[in-house]
């Protein structure tokens, strides 16, 4: 299948799960020759059982209209965009856009796979389970960047970039580039937690500049977008060699690989409103986010040593301004023999063929990779419905929770590492004596005084994407029968979830038991329909339902 048949599957599924124009909700099964179709007004798609986060997927690329096949993806979404209404059109087309830069991208991605495959075998070893230490981790993030996002169908496109600016920054080509800096007056930024700084971190008069300045670091793409500051100095000179992660705005200290610096860029991904830029707020929401879940760990001592966080309590930022900002990332230490890879990576194709779980589960778990799903469901989710006990869910999605394997007196020993804690739910009627750190955060929707917030989030981050998502996975690739792993799934849910007693019932309700499920509805909320359309308060936090398959391996 091409790549541009791949991507039209992938849209329109992603169209018939959100409804776009009554695809679902509007629509009557057909049974044709060829299988079974969904037929909705003037259209008809032909269908597949899915069960994941929609009853149906598109079987094949194409999409009838009065009739008529349609089997390009810009003549589909033109006829969509024509229909919608007028309002809406802007957003349809928009979504056109990035999917002509998506596919462009997958076809790019095509063209360099094997050879950026190769030099990581060259630079790492053929054998992913042997890629130790942080400075290994953005290897892992290249590989799963060829992956396509388990909701969003366009997630491997970038809007505005250019193939050259992709090849030269983006991680799925694994490059390294230098920074760029900005020499800013004191007064113009927003600190907090600077000291100490690493010894590498270069002053303003390392660069020739006197007077109070503060120095802060550029990614290249976003030198020609910075605010015009009084006083303050570009500097011309490159300085600091650095790596992409997955996030593409995060970069790994290529001598100092325990340090990340995350940096705004002007661009977007996973939808035309979803900016990489750094909205002013979301550092500080994300170092009281790492302050709250070390107080939950206090009070947890059968998690001690075995849910880490990232140090993220230094960052700076312009005042009132998105594009200049850093956070300055401190890993824990310790993790040199370690193998750390982001749950995006486990389905990855690593040089060679196999998949990265296939490598991990060799190297830890005798060939087992049911073993280590096994093992990664238990410590997660006792985390995760734990936090939930206080009133708190994560948006520890797959991209920001990596799994931490070594061996520690010849076992295996599984750990968790989190990142990014800047955009939990938090239920303040829950958090008893850790409510005084609802003052840290900046950002008003995280707080409310019911549970369903929580359990939407939990349901689409923690079940979808962290663990289902691998259910499924797994089974698609032959790795175990899907009954086999949602049973898994369920069952070790339902454990940490009566764990946690009468608190857990909403968890037990909205969960384990509902009939449907949230689903993240992120092409309507992140590009398709604007805000005021939508009434999407958070693009990443609307919803729209599917079938509930924890509820299905519960009754098989």
């Amino acid at each position: 299948m091409t790549a541009a048949e791949q991507l039209t599957l992938r849209v329109l599924s992603a169209l018939l799960r959100e409804d776009v124009l009554g695809l679902r909700t509007g629509a009557a099964p057909e049974q044709r020759s060829d299988g079974p179709w969904l037929r909705s007004g003037r259209y008809a798609l032909p269908v597949a059982p899915e069960g994941f986060q929609c009853e149906y997927a598109a079987r094949l690329p194409l999409l009838e209209a009065d009739d008529r096949r349609l089997t390009e993806l810009p003549e589909i979404l033109a006829r969509l965009a024509a229909d919608a209404d007028p309002l809406d059109r802007p957003g349809h087309l928009a979504f056109a856009e990035e999917c002509r830069q998506t596919l462009a991208t997958m076809e790019l991605h095509d063209t360099v796979r094997d050879e950026v495959h190769g030099r990581l075998a060259e630079a790492y070893g053929k054998d992913t389970a042997q890629w130790t230490g942080l400075g290994a981790s953005p290897a892992f993030d290249t590989l799963a960047a060829y992956l396509d996002h388990p909701v969003y169908p366009t997630a491997r496109g970038r809007s505005g970039l250019t193939d050259g600016q992709l090849r030269a920054y983006a991680p799925e080509f694994h490059p390294s580039f230098e920074l760029r800096w900005l020499a800013v007056p004191a007064g113009e930024l927003d600190v907090h937690g600077v000291a100490p700084l690493p010894r590498w971190w270069p002053s303003a008069r390392r660069f020739g500049v006197a007077g109070d300045h503060l120095t802060i670091p550029v990614h290249p793409l976003t030198v020609d977008h910075l605010p015009d500051l009084p006083g303050a100095v570009l500097i011309d000179e490159p300085y600091l060699e650095v790596l992409p992660t997955l996030s593409m705005r995060t970069v790994a200290v290529a001598h100092d690989p325990s340090l990340h610096l995350k940096l705004p860029l002007a661009t977007a991904t996973l939808g035309l409103r979803n900016r990489r830029t750094i909205k002013p707020g979301t550092l500080a929401d994300g170092a009281a986010g790492q302050l709250l879940l070390q107080a939950v760990l206090d009070r947890e001592p059968r998690l001690a040593g075995r849910i880490l966080h990232a140090d993220e309590q230094c960052h700076a930022q312009a005042v009132g301004d998105e594009l200049l900002a850093v956070l300055l990332r401190r890993y824990p230490a310790g993790l040199d023999d370690a193998v750390t890879v982001p749950l995006a990576a486990l389905l990855a194709a690593a040089p060679g063929g196999r998949l990265v779980v296939d490598d991990l589960a060799d190297r830890f778990y005798a060939g087992s990779v049911l073993d280590l799903y096994r093992a990664l469901l238990e410590l997660l989710l006792d985390w995760q419905t734990t936090l939930f006990g206080y009133g708190i869910a994560l948006e520890s999605h797959q991209q920001n929770t990596s799994l931490v394997l070594d061996t520690e007196g010849g076992r295996t020993r599984l750990r968790l590492l989190y990142k990014d804690n800047d955009g939990p739910r938090i239920n303040t009627a829950r958090l008893g004596e850790l409510a005084d750190h609802r003052s840290l955060f900046d950002d008003a929707r995280i707080f409310g005084d019911q549970d369903r917030a929580l359990t939407d989030l939990f349901t689409t981050i923690t079940g979808h994407l962290c663990t289902a998502a691998l259910a499924f996975g797994l089974a698609e690739h032959g790795r175990a029968p899907l009954e086999q792993t949602l049973g898994l799934l369920r069952t070790t849910l339902s454990e940490a979830v009566e764990r946690l007693g009468p608190v857990g019932a909403p968890l037990r309700t909205d969960l384990l038991d509902a009939e449907r499920l949230p689903v993240k509805a992120m092409v309507t909320a992140g590009t398709l329909l604007a805000k005021d359309r939508s009434g999407a308060a958070d693009i990443n936090k609307h919803y729209t339902s599917g079938p509930n398959y924890l509820l299905r391996a519960g009754r098989s």
